[in-house]
């Protein structure tokens, strides 16, 4: 099966680039801006006439889009998770042999939801601030062309390569300096949020399977679990050996001292993900549905993701396999071995 895969050097892209070069079946091109890409083109600025032409003289039978923006103006989330999915629908509707699309949404095209239900395909999306409306707008372009297309709603990547912006990339770099530097403190955004993390080696798992799948429309990508956002830190300091403090915003939290049965337990209350049958948003992305500095507010819901993933199940054969420990690991790891 000949593959053209949009956004391979992205923390998801790369990924699924590494999945779907292992099977020998497929024959994948990447097109994108970078000098690696096979084809250079950039989405945000190209015609779809031009993108019509490469795709004729590839001819491929899947296209998958991890392309896109996390952060920057609204001009450039709008440039980058709108009109870059637009060029691409465009182009494919007319190529000669339109393939068929995958594209890589966002849990944060769903906006707020209520506190411990999980959302499902079905649910009315509700975006709050430019990222989830771009991404949602990119997503209802793909619904309405025609083509043979499904939607992968991502929720919170984790895992190795996660960007330094994201939040647990952001942990992981705060206690690589402490310990370097015999510091006492890492400081954070607050945490107080539940969180549906997924692996990005599940996710790209995901995805290829979405690729030589009949499903259409969109399908929630997570864990089917919800964590809250500071006893999944926890297990980010456990591994790192941090036995300061972590000072979130408005609030001091000590880790992991106050963690009952550090050793490695479960977290009370939770199934991690891989320990059971089977990002944050995007990483990197802002939540959406928090204040923008990130606060709780008191007398207010505590933000709230958690995936319906029996669409996944039912339709991909998809389960997670990558605990959440397993994950956050790997990310000190990496991160501690970064010069």
């Amino acid at each position: 099966m000949r593959v053209l895969l949009l956004g391979a050097d992205g923390f998801i892209g790369r990924r699924v680039t590494d999945r779907l070069l292992m099977d020998q079946e497929l024959q994948v091109t990447v097109l994108g801006r970078r000098d690696s890409a096979d084809i250079r083109f950039d989405l945000t600025t190209g015609s779809p006439g031009a993108l019509a032409r490469f795709l004729d003289a590839v001819a491929p039978q899947v296209v998958i889009n991890c392309a896109g923006a996390t952060y920057g103006s609204s001009r450039t989330l709008i440039r980058s998770n709108t009109l870059a999915v637009a060029t691409v629908c465009e182009a494919i509707r007319r190529s000669r042999e339109p393939a068929r699309l995958v594209h890589v949404g966002s849990a944060a095209e769903y906006g707020p939801v209520p506190g411990g239900v999980p959302v499902s395909e079905q649910a009315e999306p509700r975006p709050v601030g430019p990222y989830g409306v771009s991404k949602l707008a990119g997503t209802e372009l793909v619904l309405a062309s025609g083509l043979d297309a499904a939607v992968l709603r991502v929720f919170d990547v984790v895992g190795p390569g996660a960007p330094t912006a994201s939040l647990f990339g952001r942990l992981a770099e705060g206690l690589r300096r402490a310990l370097e530097r015999d510091e006492h403190q890492v400081r954070m955004p607050d945490l107080s949020g539940y969180r549906d993390f997924v692996d990005v080696r599940d996710v790209a798992r995901a995805i290829q399977a979405a690729a030589v799948s009949a499903a259409t429309g969109v399908i929630n990508v997570g864990s089917g679990h919800a964590v809250r956002a500071r006893d999944a830190a926890q297990l980010l300091v456990r591994a790192s050996g941090f036995e300061g403090q972590i000072v979130e915003e408005n609030r001091q939290v000590l880790l992991p001292a106050q963690v009952t049965g550090a050793g490695g337990d479960h977290l009370p209350g939770h199934h991690l993900p891989g320990h059971h049958g089977s990002g944050h948003h995007l990483p990197g992305h802002r939540p959406e549905g928090h204040r923008p500095e990130g606060r709780a507010v008191p007398g207010e819901p505590v933000p709230w993701r958690q995936a319906d993933v029996r669409t996944a199940r039912d339709r991909l054969g998809w389960r997670t396999q990558v605990p959440l420990e397993e994950s956050l690991g790997d990310v000190w790891l990496e991160t501690a071995c970064r010069v």
